[in-house]
């Protein structure tokens, strides 16, 4: 039986980064949800959390797991199910692209503080703000 531990914290947003995710009560279900079915699939959810427009999510890989199929399962059911629930006024879709960066085990508390406090941290800055600095303390685009 092989072992392995491969963190990845990824980030994606609501298609226009339209703050369609607007209350906490409903981010809590839609959060709660992915967790649920992911589990269901066999992704391991470590740590989930968001705002009104976009979703971090702290992901174990599982030997036979890529990142590209696994952001595929979780956004596209959860869209669906979003949809199909009638959670929100507007049809419900998240962006096409995602962010994914490995994280250190060393750091993984870190992460999970950074995830676990979405709610104050975008009091103070937005997800548009956030995504600017990166890119100029990074020097690189992401593609939207």
């Amino acid at each position: 039986m092989s072992f392995i531990k491969i963190y990845i914290h990824c980030v994606w947003s609501t298609k226009n980064r339209i703050p369609l995710l607007n209350t906490i009560e409903l981010r809590q279900k839609v959060w709660q949800h992915i967790k649920s079915n992911a589990t269901q699939k066999g992704i391991y959810i470590d740590f989930i959390n968001g705002y009104s427009d976009h979703c971090h999510c702290l992901i174990s890989l599982g030997v036979d797991q890529n990142i590209q199929k696994v952001m595929q399962l979780i956004k596209g059911e959860s869209s669906y199910w979003i949809n199909k629930n009638s959670l929100t006024k507007e049809k419900f879709e998240w962006q096409d692209e995602y962010f994914a960066v490995s994280v250190s085990e060393s750091i993984i508390d870190r992460v999970r503080n950074y995830i676990k406090n979405q709610e104050e941290h975008h009091k103070k800055k937005s997800f548009q703000e956030e995504y600017d600095e990166f890119i100029t303390k990074y020097g690189f685009k992401l593609t939207r």
